[in-house]
């Protein structure tokens, strides 16, 4: 009797293994970046609430813009545009007021508060780097905000100067003449300017402060922030009789060189002189970004170490 051999059939191939695919930086800082938007979304309600509340005053007031043109037709041409674009320099002025107060908000919160709602678990279990997480997180200050901020100007005023077209057309007057003395980009890329030196690269060092303390206070970071610089600043004063260090300290809110322009003139004045040369060469400029960068880079190593709260 015959045995049959039993042959087993040949085992499937295994299917090679892929390599891991790498997913590149710029990638894992775009979710990073869209993270901070999902989390916050008041950092672009705010200047949008804002700016929504002056077009209502706006639309209030734009009623008497008929008999206003015509009281300023017998005044100098000067006048004239300080008066026509009054409303817009003010609406200027309150959008970046406003991007100031959000951005120093979001700093002091901006790496506390996933420490505080333990979210910092949940991301610190992704494969994104600390370094990329608290530059997406600074990218807010430095990048988008005044980005946002500036739009939103530009808009509210263009529907400013539409709305007081509309008017004027409505009431048999020229509307040439308004747009001239209004000059929106002009005004818009001034603004942009000015927020870009003065309100930003200028004064970095404080947005760099902020996220430091926020990385490593464990309660009351706004507190932590404030107080120390205001101490000894008291203590200046009460030993000294001086006030370098509160001097120190304002120098970052003054804008150097682009933050001195004509009496009674904005920074959106076109008759505002730019000097972006001497702006870039000055060394206490390239100080403070350096300044800044190592506030960052202590954030980085704190992000690491810190857990939650």
């Amino acid at each position: 009797m015959n045995v049959g051999t039993n042959v087993l059939p040949d085992a499937p191939l295994a299917a090679p293994l892929r390599a891991p695919t790498l997913i590149p930086a710029t990638r894992h800082f775009y979710w990073a970046l869209r993270r901070e938007f999902w989390e916050n979304r008041w950092i672009y309600l705010a200047p949008l609430a804002v700016a929504a509340l002056f077009l209502v005053g706006f639309l209030i007031s734009v009623v008497h813009l008929p008999r206003e043109m015509r009281a300023l037709a017998g005044l100098d041409p000067g006048k004239q545009r300080g008066t026509i674009i009054e409303p817009y320099d003010t609406a200027a002025a309150l959008l970046m007021g406003t991007f100031i107060l959000v951005a120093m908000f979001y700093s002091i919160e901006a790496l506390q508060r996933e420490r505080r709602d333990r979210s910092i678990l949940f991301w610190k279990s992704l494969p994104v780097s600390d370094s990329t997480t608290v530059l997406a997180k600074a990218s807010i200050p430095f990048v988008v905000l005044p980005l946002l901020a500036c739009a939103i100007a530009f808009v509210t005023e263009f529907i400013m100067l539409l709305l007081g077209s509309a008017v004027l057309a409505g009431s048999g007057l020229p509307v040439a003449g308004y747009w001239k003395a209004v000059s929106l980009f002009q005004g818009s890329l001034l603004l942009l300017y000015h927020v870009m030196t003065v309100h930003v690269l200028w004064s970095a060092p404080v947005y760099g402060w902020l996220l430091l303390v926020s990385a490593w206070a464990r309660r009351a970071a706004f507190l932590w922030a404030v107080l120390p610089p205001l101490g000894i600043c008291a203590l200046e004063k009460l030993l000294f009789n001086t006030a370098h260090f509160a001097a120190f300290l304002g120098h970052f809110f003054t804008g150097g060189t682009e933050g001195l322009y004509a009496p009674g003139t904005l920074p959106m004045d076109p008759a505002t002189h730019l000097t972006p040369g001497r702006f870039l060469g000055t060394l206490g400029l390239w100080l403070g970004l350096g300044v800044t960068a190592v506030f960052l880079g202590l954030a980085v190593r704190l992000r690491r170490r810190r857990g939650p709260v």
